[in-house]
C-alpha cells in the first residue's frame, strides 16, 4: 500500500522524498516476510538445500542492514522532526504514536534475534526446525506495525513536515547509508 505524498514533489522512492522511500522500504519489508514464509514451507519438506541457504542469507542481510537503517531513519530524523513540528493536543498524539513504535521497533528487534539464529543454521546447510510459529509472530508484528506507519506516521508526516525538514531527513538517510550525492 504505497502512498503518494501530497505537497512533496521530488521523484519517487529517492532521498530527496524521504516519505515514499520509507514506505517503499515497508514493501520490501513485506517481500522478506514473504520469503520467510515459502522458506518455512519449503524447509518442512527437505534439508537446506542452495535455494534455502540462498534465502536465508538473503532475508538476514536484509534484515541486518536495511531495516535496521530504516528504523534508525525513524528514530533518529522523522520522529523527532514531527515531536519538534507539533503543538498542543498534536504534540500528545504524536508522542504517544512515535513512542509506541519506537517500542515496536524494540519487539522486532529481539524477534528477529531468535529467528537470525535459526537462519543462521539454514544458511549454514544445518537441518534445523523452522516453522511458522518461528516466524509468524516477528511478521504479524511487522505487518501492524507498518499498517501503523502507512495509515497515521506518514500522512501526519506529510501534513506537518515542510520541505526543510523533509531534506534534512532524506540528507541523515542518504548520510547514514554512505551515500554522499543524490545525482
Amino acid at each position: 500500500m504505497s502512498i503518494r505524498i501530497p505537497g512533496h514533489t521530488a521523484p519517487a522512492f529517492g532521498f530527496k522524498a524521504p516519505l515514499e522511500m520509507l514506505s517503499a522500504c515497508h514493501h520490501r519489508v513485506e517481500r522478506q516476510c514473504a520469503t520467510l514464509r515459502r522458506l518455512v514451507a519449503h524447509l518442512a519438506s527437505r534439508d537446506p538445500d542452495q535455494d534455502a541457504r540462498i534465502a536465508a542469507a538473503a532475508v538476514m542481510r536484509y534484515f541486518d542492514t536495511a531495516a535496521k537503517d530504516h528504523h534508525a531513519d525513524e528514530e533518529t530524523d522523522l520522529f523527532p522532526a514531527l515531536v519538534e513540528s507539533a503543538a498542543g493536543s498534536d504534540a500528545v498524539c504524536i508522542r504517544e504514536l512515535v513512542d509506541s513504535l519506537t517500542l515496536d521497533h524494540r519487539a522486532l528487534q529481539s524477534h528477529w534475534q531468535r529467528l537470525r539464529q535459526l537462519l543462521q543454521s539454514v544458511e549454514a546447510g544445518a537441518s534445523v526446525p523452522l516453522a511458522s510459529a518461528d516466524v509468524e509472530p516477528f511478521i504479524h508484528l511487522y505487518e501492524r506495525h507498518i499498517a501503523r506507519e502507512e495509515v497515521e506516521l506518514l500522512p501526519m508526516a506529510s501534513r506537518l513536515l515542510g520541505d526543510d525538514a523533509l531534506d534534512r531527513i532524506g540528507k541523515a538517510m542518504r548520510e547514514r547509508r554512505g551515500i554522499m550525492s543524490i545525482d
